[in-house]
């Protein structure tokens, strides 16, 4: 595969449009346009503009189609892709690949057109026709409310050669260019395939295409040059004209706090650009003079704020040693830049902005006087160009003229942005997105939160009958896999909000309070249908353990037909979430509820029984033994002097005295788990205690603790001593040593490493919370082969030990883990047991224009089971990577045949930025990896995708790469190729031939 982008005709760009409206309602994939209402129009450069954003010069406005689905769903401000002297095969062998990198905050390493200049232009001009007759035929506004703005760059020698001239002067004025002619000669020879249309609309086409420009500089520009830059576009070719800035300008102590404060600190950057790039003391003056020469000649002057921001590559982020930042973290930097310019100039200087404008604060930004906005990282995001939509509207306003910018109001924009949800870095890494597994060529639709599930829920199923409010259908669907819903749906560690494609959004569907609001509202109800399963199968079960594995063992072989007796050897189940996690984490009722689920399916419960002997209970004529023991061995932290409590001891001992323990004001916790969350969170409650110290060698960021655990711990007040290692406990103070982080290694993570310095904490109780251990010495006495490490040897697929018909689930399996862990290990023995899967899918498919209405719409988290609402379907749809591609190379389609939507990879449209790989939940790159439609045989050759291009489109007959082979196929002959991808290039040929150049 080749990243050379290849333009298409004007005529086949038309013919795309048109067609795939109006067969498919769509226009480029986008499904929902924007219409633009005359009454909001803006003026500026003496133009109307129907709303004042658009998207930034970059991936958004590189290629005709880009232009196109922008404009689509509601983009009126174009700031055109960069051109300069550099551009085409030399400009690209100098960009790395993939360049793109915008899963969270955004980097890149790709800066202007990697076209060359003349084609550049030819995109724009081409786009500029489309526009126009798209908004007459599809009723999207005014033919003249839309602007285009040219960025050039870097320095004027390269911009007074003759091609960046050449290219100045006609998208200043194009009437005579052979492509301005070409393209209006083409929609006068087709203008009766126009509905609204008219040949008196065609002629009316302005042919002055641009009357502003924003000036691109590269960093260490020296002011002077600036200067003439802009005085020589200003004065000789008589542009409105805007000077992009750098976050520099707000100098490095400011720009470094800000990162640091904000969880930023890993983002590195040294002094060098800060010193090295306009400076302030330089840069007003300057600003002020060219104010004055725009003002003499009738000229509108501002600043582009701001241009993207170098760090370095630290993390194998991309394939380069510098890249560019962007998105939710350059954000507080550049309009802190505006902030600071605003005031200097006291709202009289213009702003453009870009740098993190999104739908969450371009609101304020267009309040407080600055406009137009341009965006791009949150059109990187699913949901895509369909985003903008959403940003239109709410920046409708009439009769909103430009008077000044407001300083105050931006700079409360500025303190906000410091502290905003949607800005602050999470407190610790972000976990995968991906699934383990390739992505297949067909069907490759999935629900992720399904995927990341241990036991594989049917989330958007049940999500989708809360939100109906059928409630006792949604506890049939959860308690298919599980029988603990009022437990998962309070304490679960919840991979599958991890996994949620909102996570890229805002902030995932809260899946885990859904579930509960299914068991709150549909368990009564549900609970009295429920009856034993008759006794279909041989022999009968044990199960030793009543925790959160065993209550799944013991209720699905109960299900299944098998007689079962689950033996407990405390008084109650639950297990450690009964008996250590603190009730201000989990109610006792909560897991009473679960507990009466295993009587209604006739589980026999035998408590206060420990068993000891596996070999007494096949005496008594078990088949079947499930251990699910727990890993309640104390884990031990040897101090050099002084001695530690174990968290569990004290988690047990404060459940069953609730918190009325003794152990001093001051308590330290060892530990960075979600044990010692609990720990301190559970000790801050402790009758006595004034003050809870978490102590942890390493930072929050590398703390295993799940983020929502560590974040709880904050809010009730636990201090966290990060980068500490303990020694010894004397006279009621901890000694540690002070740890330092390391470098980054080639993974991209940190060491640790150990100074000299010692610190001191007050400490009357320190508790040690560094996990526990399997009862090793419990499997051995019974004859279970253990491994070096203790753990039981078993096979992983069945959980069945040495001894055959002995299983083990849970944490007595390989220490402490999760409750859905437990019940996922629970059932694999369950079904080791019987012999057959004992749970059933429920795939319940969402209608496909009620998925496409959410896409592309940030939404906050919302009460009750409204919350379901922002369910984003995507078991059903997925189209990650057709939306988040700038340049439209992943194609949805629709085979006959098929269920559902099938996605093809277009070669001739892709510059492998590598956009859709972030974005795609399975461990792939689409562009890559998916099958994929070449324009002609030696693309094809430059290729190793699977893929195929087509011959003769009315024989079907093409040449077919798969499984590494290459041979040419026509329909009808005997092949190979699985009927499904015979189907998808038929109907590529058939139904969507606007594909084929």
């Amino acid at each position: 595969m080749s990243d050379i982008m290849t333009p298409m005709s004007f005529g086949h760009l038309l013919n795309w449009i048109m067609t795939e409206h109006e067969e498919h309602g769509t226009v480029f994939g986008e499904h929902t346009p924007y219409k633009a209402d005359a009454k909001y129009v803006r003026t500026i450069f003496g133009r109307p503009l129907e709303t004042p954003v658009g998207p930034a010069a970059g991936p958004h406005t590189q290629l005709a189609q880009n232009i196109v689905a922008a404009y689509y769903t509601g983009s009126r401000f174009f700031e055109l892709k960069t051109v300069q002297i550099m551009d085409g095969a030399e400009l690209s062998a100098c960009v790395n690949k993939p360049c793109i990198k915008a899963d969270d905050e955004c980097y890149n390493c790709e800066w202007s057109t990697e076209l060359y200049v003349p084609q550049a232009m030819e995109e724009y001009i081409k786009a500029w026709f489309l526009l126009k007759v798209m908004a007459k035929e599809y009723e999207l506004g005014d033919m003249n409310g839309f602007q285009f703005n040219i960025s050039v760059g870097y320095d004027l020698e390269g911009i007074k050669s003759e091609k960046i001239d050449h290219f100045l002067n006609t998208m200043k004025e194009a009437k005579d260019s052979e492509v301005f002619q070409s393209c209006k000669q083409y929609l006068l020879d087709h203008v009766d395939q126009f509905k609204n249309v008219t040949r008196e609309d065609i002629e009316s086409i302005q042919s002055d295409i641009c009357n502003s420009v924003t000036i691109s500089t590269l960093h260490g520009c020296p002011p002077q040059e600036i200067e003439k830059i802009a005085m020589y576009l200003i004065t000789e070719k008589g542009f409105h004209t805007f000077i992009k800035c750098n976050p520099t300008l707000l100098g490095y102590e400011y720009a470094r706090k800000t990162m640091d404060d904000m969880g930023y600190d890993y983002v590195a950057f040294g002094d060098f650009h800060f010193k090295d790039d306009l400076q302030y003391e330089d840069a007003v003056p300057m600003l002020t003079r060219l104010m004055n020469v725009c003002k003499e000649r009738g000229l509108e002057f501002g600043v582009k704020i701001t241009n993207t921001f170098p760090v370095d590559v630290k993390q194998n982020e991309l394939p380069s040693e510098e890249m560019y930042m962007s998105g939710k973290s350059l954000y507080p930097l550049s309009i802190s830049l505006a902030a600071k310019l605003a005031e200097e100039f006291d709202g009289k200087l213009r702003i453009s902005y870009s740098g993190g404008a999104d739908f969450y604060n371009i609101r304020g930004i267009v309040d407080a006087g600055i406009w137009p906005v341009t965006v791009a990282t949150t059109l990187l995001k699913p949901g895509g160009y369909q985003r903008m939509s959403q940003m239109a509207e709410i920046l409708e306003k009439e009769n909103d003229e430009f008077t000044g910018v407001r300083a105050s109001a931006v700079k409360n924009l500025a303190e906000e942005a410091k502290v905003s949800v949607h800005h602050v870095k999470s407190v610790k890494p972000l976990p995968s997105r991906k699934m383990k597994r390739e992505v297949p060529l067909l069907d490759c639709f999935v629900a992720p939160c399904k995927e990341g599930c241990p036991i594989h829920q049917d989330i958007t199923t049940y999500l989708q009958l809360v939100n109906a409010g059928e409630y006792e259908e949604a506890m049939k669907v959860i308690t298919e896999k599980n029988p603990l819903p009022f437990i998962t749906g309070t304490i679960c560690a919840h991979n599958c909000m991890s996994k949620c494609t909102r996570n890229f959004y805002e902030e995932p569907v809260h899946i885990r309070a859904m579930k509960l609001e299914a068991a709150q509202n549909g368990y009564v109800s549900w609970l009295t249908q429920v009856k034993p399963a008759d006794v279909t199968e041989k022999g009968k079960a044990a199960v030793i353990g009543g925790g959160p594995a065993g209550m799944a063992a013991a209720y699905f072989l109960r299900r299944g037909g098998m007689e079962v007796t689950l033996f407990e050897q405390t008084d109650s189940l639950g297990g450690v979430v009964r008996h250590v996690i603190p009730e201000f984490r989990i109610a006792g009722d909560a897991i009473d509820k679960d507990a009466a689920i295993l009587e209604a399916v006739g589980v026999e419960i035998r408590y206060n029984v420990k068993v000891e002997s596996i070999q007494e209970l096949r005496d008594k004529g078990y088949t079947a033994v499930v251990l699910a023991v727990g890993a309640s061995k104390p884990g031990v932290l040897r101090l050099e002097e002084g001695e530690t409590m174990n968290a569990l001891d004290f988690l047990a001992k404060f459940k069953a005295e609730n918190g009325k323990l003794d152990i001093g004001k001051n308590v330290v916790v060892i530990g960075g788990g979600n044990t010692a969350m609990d720990t301190a969170r559970a000790a801050k409650r402790t009758k006595g205690v004034e003050r809870v110290s978490l102590v942890y060698r390493r930072t929050k960021r590398y703390m295993p603790a799940d983020e929502e655990e560590l974040v709880m711990a904050v809010e009730d007040g636990v201090e966290f001593k990060e980068l500490l290692s303990p020694i010894k406990l004397v006279d009621g103070k901890l000694i540690c040593k002070v740890m330092q982080l390391g470098e980054f290694d080639a993974s991209g993570r940190r060491g640790v490493i150990e100074t000299e310095e010692i610190c001191e904490v007050m400490a009357d109780t320190v508790i040690a919370a560094v996990g526990e251990k399997v009862p090793t010495e419990w499997y051995e006495a019974n004859g279970i082969h253990v491994n070096e490490r203790g753990k039981a040897l078993v096979n992983e697929e069945t959980c069945e030990t040495n001894l055959e018909g002995v299983y083990i689930a849970g944490d007595a399996l390989g220490g402490p883990a999760t409750v859905v862990e437990g019940i996922r290990d629970g059932r694999m023995a369950a079904e080791a047991v019987i012999g057959r899967t004992l749970v059933q899918d429920y795939d319940r498919q969402a209608a496909d224009e009620k998925v496409y209405a959410r896409r592309g719409v940030l939404k906050e988290l919302e009460e009750g089971p409204a919350e379901t609402g922002r369910c984003l379907g995507c078991s059903s749809i997925c189209e990650n990577c057709v939306e988040v591609c700038p340049n439209r190379a992943n194609i949805s389609i629709q085979v006959p045949g098929m269920a559902r939507h099938q996605i093809i990879h277009v070669d001739y449209m892709c510059n492998e930025c590598g956009n859709c790989k972030s974005f795609c939940p399975y461990q792939s790159a689409p562009y890559l990896d998916k099958f994929t439609l070449f324009a002609n045989e030696k693309d094809m050759e430059d290729s190793k995708n699977q893929g195929f291009t087509v011959l003769d489109p009315e024989k079907v007959s093409v040449r077919v790469r798969y499984l590494g082979d290459t041979f040419t196929w026509t329909k009808g002959e005997d092949t190979r190729l699985p009927e499904g991808l015979q189907q998808l290039i038929e109907a590529v040929i058939r139904d969507y031939s606007y594909l084929l150049v």
